[in-house]
């Protein structure tokens, strides 16, 4: 008989301990109810961090955000300046920056041999060491060229590259996504496109960097178009997580709001702390902070186009004794009368 007591007992709620008094079946319920409430937390908390790292991670885990420097290039008696170059790098990590680019418009890579080229991008890689992302620039106007020095940056350790729309050449919209399609099918590095039609002749419209954000690793764009319209459309159509970059410094705090990611900074060569802050100030919820560094750097963006990039920020770089005052033509040195204000605006905000 006792057998079928328990079977009752067990249909009707289930076995009861005879030493558990109501006080110890609440108590018993409470503990249940919060261990049930800290896995759901813990769960939903996993889930949201895992959704918002999802959204600021290209291929595979690479992670791309935040304060990038255009790097120059440090010339000397005609050549690369690897001891300068060491202390730039050095200065940039140590200042906060998050990714070092070089070999871009910035690092003149138009003028760079293909040797010298392969050797900027190599001693990056080294001189960085694995402590922030390498994102070498490997684009040119012809596709062959460009797989060419894509396959370099893979083979030398780059975390990604950089690819300018070719330039010159004028590709329809149907060619600039055949030419970077072509690019990403010869490698597995991430690759970032680069549209600034103010350099190149050519507009990259939202259409195709859309289709082109399909490819797997096509993870993103340096916006350099300063149409925020167009930077809004390019969000709106992408997929989720495709990594939008501001390519022109006064753009930034403005691309960042509508959704961008970072930015590739010239002014950061100068101000890598002060641009690192702003972007780490918006994104820690600042916003009135964010809005201060942003009108602080103004002048300097302002005057880091005074002439034709990188004229005026290998001019400062110099002025602050960190690299030599050293162009290749058809770049030449800074006019006078711009040097002067250069060296005023640089004097006033404390870089010298």
């Amino acid at each position: 008989m006792q057998g079928s007591s328990a079977c009752k007992q067990a249909v009707n709620g289930g076995l009861h301990h005879p030493k558990r008094s109501s006080f110890d079946k609440l108590t018993f319920n409470k503990d249940a109810v919060k261990v049930f409430w800290f896995f759901y937390k813990s769960v939903v908390i996993i889930s949201e961090v895992r959704y918002f790292i999802k959204n600021l991670m290209g291929v595979e885990g690479f992670m791309l955000q935040g304060s990038m420097t255009a790097i120059v290039t440090p010339f000397k008696n005609s050549g690369l300046d690897e001891k300068a170059f060491k202390g730039l790098i050095e200065f940039q990590i140590k200042n906060g920056t998050n990714a070092i680019v070089p070999c871009g418009t910035t690092g003149e890579s138009a003028t760079l041999s293909y040797e010298e080229h392969e050797r900027v991008i190599e001693l990056t890689v080294e001189l960085v060491n694995g402590r922030i992302p390498v994102i070498a620039g490997t684009g040119s106007n012809s596709t062959a060229e460009t797989i060419m020095l894509t396959k370099h940056a893979e083979r030398a350790g780059a975390d990604a590259a950089l690819l300018i729309t070719p330039y010159y050449n004028k590709p329809t919209q149907e060619g600039l996504y055949q030419h970077y399609k072509a690019v990403a099918e010869k490698v597995e590095l991430p690759i970032i496109l680069y549209n600034v039609p103010g350099r190149t002749g050519v507009n990259m419209l939202p259409d195709t960097v859309a289709r082109l954000s399909e490819i797997k690793n096509i993870i993103g764009i340096k916006e350099a178009t300063g149409n925020l319209q167009q930077v809004s459309d390019t969000i709106e159509l992408c997929r989720k997580g495709f990594i939008i970059l501001s390519g022109d410094d006064f753009t930034t705090l403005p691309i960042l709001a509508i959704g961008g990611h970072g930015v590739i900074s010239v002014t950061s060569n100068i101000a890598p702390k002060e641009v690192s802050q702003m972007y780490r100030a918006f994104f820690d919820g600042n916003l009135e902070k964010a809005k201060r560094l942003h009108y602080k750097l103004q002048p300097l963006h302002r005057a880091m186009f005074m002439e034709t990039n990188p004229i005026p920020v290998k001019t400062a770089l110099a002025m602050m004794g960190k690299i030599e005052e050293e162009f290749r033509l058809p770049l030449v040195k800074m006019g006078e009368e711009n040097r002067k204000k250069l060296e005023k605006v640089i004097t006033d905000f404390g870089v010298i």
